[in-house]
């Protein structure tokens, strides 16, 4: 709730302010059109910077990649502009998405989801894909916003199992699957050494830095060191082994542009699926995610009602 007051109170003063000025400009004569560019420039600045010297960062320290796993300048190009859409959309989805979201209502459910954020963010990231996902039958889906927002990954593990618990008694199931972007895989590993997977029937990582990323070491706070190559957390995962009857699938993009190198988003001894050209922050918002997710969903979702028929 903190992130959301946050943006969006940042968002709309900072709405009041442009808008104050451009009124002011048009009538110092300033044409309209002008100042509209001037807004959508002012608006993607911040995630244009940002993606900029991510990228750089991720080239610097890329992994070494097999001739077809390369992508040419023009796609490299879009691949770039597509990072730097989602993630001028990801603060809106954040800030407002007390508006958009709604719990779903207690019902009987043999496979709900929840969906676990990464870092810096909170569960309106999830928005677009959640209503993709719901439109297709998968569901139903849950989500957790845990904090503060640089607290250890233990914390938030511990605050995973009190929402596991909760999902459990309001559906019925026996078991939730985890669906996590960046760091939230990390906290469902946390969660699976803390607390066993008898409450887990399945986890997928989607761009989760699962060896660390090089870029956590340029930022402050608890959950960045444990998410820097080499960290005794990161150590303390990798000599624990997934409970026997989970299902741990990794998604991860040869061009990930956060995880850094990109060969650390792998999960030894997860199932894998590995992408080309797709970004960190538009792993949440490419088709070839979209499919893979909802096949691995719904053939869990077929699992568990069988189950639940017996």
């Amino acid at each position: 709730m903190i992130t959301a007051l946050v943006l969006a109170s940042v968002y709309l003063l900072g709405a009041l302010a442009y808008a104050a000025w451009a009124m002011h400009a048009i009538a110092r004569g300033v044409p309209w059109m002008l100042v509209l560019v001037g807004a959508v420039a002012a608006y993607y600045a911040i995630p244009f910077l940002a993606a900029a010297h991510w990228y750089t960062m991720a080239w610097i320290h890329r992994s070494p990649r097999p001739p077809d796993k390369q992508i040419g300048f023009i796609r490299a190009v879009g691949h770039f502009l597509t990072e730097v859409r989602c993630l001028g959309a990801s603060p809106i989805r954040m800030g407002f998405r007390w508006w958009f979201m709604r719990e779903p209502t207690s019902a009987a459910a043999a496979a709900p989801v929840l969906l676990l954020h990464g870092i810096g963010c909170n569960a309106g990231v999830w928005l677009a894909f959640m209503r993709r996902l719901t439109e297709r039958g998968a569901g139903p889906l849950y989500t957790l916003s845990y904090g503060p927002p640089l607290a250890s990954i233990e914390t938030f593990a511990d605050q995973l199992a009190i929402r596991v618990d909760a999902i459990v008694a309001a559906t019925g199931a026996t078991k939730v699957t985890l669906l996590c972007h960046s760091m939230g895989g990390l906290i469902a590993r946390a969660y699976l050494r803390r607390f066993g997977g008898a409450g887990v029937r399945a986890v997928l990582t989607i761009g989760t830095p699962h060896r660390g990323s090089l870029l956590a070491r340029i930022f402050p706070g608890t959950c960045l060191a444990e998410m820097t190559p080499g960290s005794d957390f990161l150590e303390r995962l990798a000599a624990t082994a997934p409970p026997a009857g989970v299902r741990c699938i990794a998604l991860w993009s040869w061009h990930d542009s956060m995880v850094l190198p990109q060969l650390n988003a792998r999960w030894d001894g997860a199932e894998e699926f590995e992408f080309i050209g797709v970004a960190h922050n538009a792993l949440l918002a490419d088709a070839g995610i979209d499919a893979c997710v909802l096949r691995v969903l719904m053939e869990v979702k077929a699992q568990a009602e069988e189950t639940s028929r017996r």
